[in-house]
């Protein structure tokens, strides 16, 4: 911003000086009736063009520079923010989208629009004062007649505002649709309802071209518009000269000053008015990356702050309640629990009650909308979040695995820890038939959900004995297993010894657990 301005006001003084060795030149010619004024000042005008052709280069390069480099920035912030608050409610496709073609639009906004918004400020300004050092009646004319043009910019950009916000939304609508097809496509395509999917689809994509059409509609009108503002401005101010000039009130050179100077005091507020149609996109997905970042910023705690060991504290949900922003009703409904050191919890009740809530409360994921999560009496929002979940193994209700092996997804668990506990992990987990060898693809090609899943709590068993988590936190652990590798998982968990908190509708699972809290989509929770 700062070198835009300096660029801005080398510019206007640039295009001062061009007016006015211009103006000379041929009122010198007029004059004299030679050329002899117009060949003294072609040196100097060649330096002028030369000038504004460079600082012209410099400005774009330097926007280019500044656009890159946020858009670097904010793609690494929201990467960071995503790992920092996993189960955020944005979706993967609208990550997609908001990191891609999203982000790519602040070219506009950055590249152009702000350069035009410091040469709106700077320009006008320095041509005015040289306009009313010379002819303060067309001085007064432009100052009545510039503010017309912010104006209309002003009632166009509202407009524009709303119908990029809508576009944005069906855009991101779009991504999420395709997205979720494709990954559903197989499925689709077994119970034959694959091309009942194409209806859809073609449905939101109309949606989208209608929207986008409706915003380059308003674009095209709005310049049309600015346009015509600051063509009448500058009819107003020449016809004023002319007459002037004519009945002898004015001289040549003056007047042909002022007459060039006229245009380039509209230039910039015009500019301004039609690249602010370039950057609304943008800054749509630049309000999406922020809104992303602060929810990231909320989850964070008191870094350094030292955190209480769960194999010796109690960890607790007092009066925890969780709405998710945008939500009707809450997630997790009015929960009061106690996890002793050493001791296994399961949570019961059916989809909606908030037991998969509950396990990121207790993860610092995400902050209770109510109540508070302890930990050895102390509140877990004051303490280091990064340290805390240093101390805890989970297991979500959908595992993710990297392309690799096996024996290098359930090390992720205890990065350095050795085959053999490694080896140990994956046998406690119910897996004794999976190789570490076996290679898993990118989307888990080769493993059923069953593996998929005795992998993720393999890793799980495996940060306990050797990454030095003390609480588990397991969601739906043997969902997709048969009896008797189910019995093998429970008796694994249940030989660790630390402080667990499992959620399952599986009679197994609740018979192995010390106590059993059961939740309903109200208030009440019975143990």
């Amino acid at each position: 911003m700062v070198s835009a301005a300096v660029v801005g006001t080398l510019t206007a003084g640039l295009v001062v000086a061009q007016a006015w060795l211009l103006s000379r030149a041929i009122a010198g010619v007029f004059a004299g009736r030679t050329a002899d004024a117009a060949l003294a000042a072609a040196p100097a005008l060649v330096a002028v063009f030369a000038g504004r052709a460079l600082l012209s280069w410099l400005s774009t390069v330097l926007a280019q520079r500044a656009a890159a480099a946020v858009k670097s920035q904010l793609r690494t912030d929201i990467v960071a923010a995503r790992l920092q608050a996993p189960t955020a409610p944005a979706t993967s496709a609208s990550l997609v989208t908001l990191v891609t073609s999203g982000l790519d639009a602040l070219d506009g906004y950055l590249g152009r629009y702000l350069p035009a918004l410091v040469l709106a400020a700077t320009v006008p300004l320095v041509v005015g004062v040289a306009v009313l050092a010379s002819d303060w009646v067309s001085a007064l004319v432009m100052v009545l007649t510039v503010p017309l043009i912010p104006l209309f910019m002003v009632l166009v950009g509202w407009t524009t505002q709303t119908l990029v916000a809508r576009r944005w939304r069906v855009q991101s609508r779009l991504g999420h649709h395709f997205a979720d097809l494709v990954a559903g496509l197989p499925t689709l395509q077994v119970f034959g309802r694959a091309r009942a999917q194409v209806e859809g689809l073609r449905r939101t994509g109309e949606s989208h071209r209608r929207e986008t059409l409706a915003a380059l509609r308003v674009s095209f009108l709005s310049a049309l518009v600015l346009e015509l503002l600051a063509t009448l401005s500058v009819a107003v101010v020449a016809v004023g000269i002319g007459l002037r000039v004519v009945e002898g009130h004015l001289d040549l050179a003056t007047a042909l000053f002022v007459l060039m100077l006229a245009p380039e005091a509209y230039l910039p507020l015009r500019q301004v008015g039609s690249h602010y149609h370039d950057s609304t996109d943008g800054l749509a997905a630049a309000d999406q990356a922020f809104a992303l970042l602060d929810a990231a910023e909320a989850t964070r705690t008191g870094a350094g702050r030292a955190v209480p060991d769960p194999a010796t504290s109690t960890v607790e949900l007092v009066g925890a309640r969780l709405r998710h922003p945008g939500a009707d009703t809450d997630a997790l409904a009015g929960l009061d629990l106690v996890v002793g050191p050493g001791e296994t919890v399961a949570l019961a009740g059916p989809s909606g009650s908030g037991k998969s809530s509950a396990l990121t409360l207790l993860l610092g994921l995400t902050r209770p909308t109510a109540g508070r999560v302890l930990v050895g009496g102390a509140d877990l929002a004051d303490l280091d979040g990064d340290a805390w979940r240093a101390r805890t193994a989970w297991v979500p209700q959908r595992p993710a695995l990297l392309r690799g092996t096996v024996g290098s997804n359930v090390a992720l668990g205890a990065p350095g820890a050795p085959d053999a506990r490694v080896r140990e992990a994956l046998d406690r987990a119910g897996a004794p038939g999976l190789d570490l060898d076996q290679p898993v693809e990118a989307g888990t090609e080769g493993l059923s959900a069953g593996e998929i899943r005795r992998v993720a709590l393999a890793r799980a068993l495996l940060r306990v004995q050797c990454g030095g988590a003390s609480l588990l936190l397991v969601d739906e652990p043997t969902a997709g297993l048969d009896a008797g590798t189910e019995l093998d998982a429970v008796a694994g968990l249940r030989g660790l010894g630390v402080s667990t908190v499992v959620v399952s509708h599986r009679p197994a699972v609740l018979a192995a657990a010390d106590r059993v809290v059961t939740l309903t989509t109200s208030a009440a929770v019975t143990a």
